[in-house]
């Protein structure tokens, strides 16, 4: 009997749904999304959902035309309405061999789900941060770019913080490797010209500006329109300054820049925090 199992919650099958900071059902099979979206509890996992006061996150997992039928779209719609969140599937090779819509979400955006789930309410909620990340890329030609060894994973850690606390992040990303972070918004970008634009335009509403992408200090004056042959004997780049995004963008919020230096690191650090008006510097070799 599921109301008789020993635990050191001693479990009345309520005890486990007062317990949760957060029920998460991955897979969520048809069957179990079809019986919450009627409040059938004959089991002790439909039992504790129907008794939680914590929010409850489904990751469904079925065959794609189970998926797709009305009547477990109907029942999802129904569970969305009520306050459940959903972690949409995969599309990919299922356990049938078919392709479709119905894989398990990956972990990755599962945990991310549910650390924001978890952050509703923590000391940013209703905050607005605008973090920006990765390396930008200056084009020489269609092929070639001047760039840098930023890797993007500060900033990405940095807004997926800041979700996780609570805040509305936007997150301004130069070309990475990364995957993109759950319930985020992300504006893609390749020069610091673009970020420059992409910042100035989301910082409108903001509370806070977090510099984190390595932005290039130098562009070339002009790119070649069509790619440079190597037979070329040689190659002078006449290279121009790129836009002081942090100096210019203008606006009541907060200002946190970065500062990655390879000697004199604090005094550096330092300088740039008075020279750019900032609120707070990081520091870094």
């Amino acid at each position: 009997d599921m109301f008789e199992l020993a635990s050191e919650f001693n479990l009345e099958h309520i005890a486990l749904a007062e317990a949760a900071d957060v029920v998460a059902i991955a897979p969520a099979t048809a069957c179990i999304i079809a019986k919450l979206a009627v409040g059938i509890s004959d089991d002790l996992l439909t039992c504790i959902v129907l008794a939680t006061e914590a929010p409850v996150i489904l990751a469904p997992a079925m065959h794609v035309n189970m998926f797709q039928n009305p009547i477990t779209q109907d029942n999802l719609a129904k569970l969305k309405a009520r306050g459940f969140t959903i972690v949409e599937p995969a599309y990919g090779r299922l356990v049938s061999g078919k392709v479709g819509l119905g894989r398990l979400a990956e972990v990755d955006k599962i945990i991310g789900t549910i650390s924001q789930v978890l952050g509703r309410g923590e000391d940013l909620a209703g905050k607005r941060i605008v973090v920006t990340a990765g390396g930008t890329q200056e084009p020489i030609d269609p092929v070639r770019h001047i760039g840098n060894r930023s890797s993007g994973k500060m900033g990405y850690a940095l807004a997926e913080a800041a979700r996780d606390r609570g805040a509305e992040v936007k997150l301004i990303t130069a070309p990475t490797s990364l995957p993109a972070p759950v319930g985020i918004e992300v504006s893609q970008i390749k020069t610091a010209t673009q970020m420059k634009a992409a910042v100035a335009k989301a910082v409108a509403q903001a509370d806070a500006l977090i510099m984190a992408a390595a932005v290039t200090d130098y562009q070339p004056k002009s790119a070649a329109k069509a790619k440079i042959k190597k037979e070329t004997p040689g190659l002078t780049l006449e290279l121009i300054r790129t836009p002081d995004i942090l100096t210019e963008v203008k606006g009541n919020f907060l200002k946190v820049g970065f500062a990655a230096e390879s000697e004199d690191i604090v005094a550096n650090a330092k300088l740039k925090l008075e020279k750019k008006q900032l609120d707070l510097i990081v520091a870094n070799d």
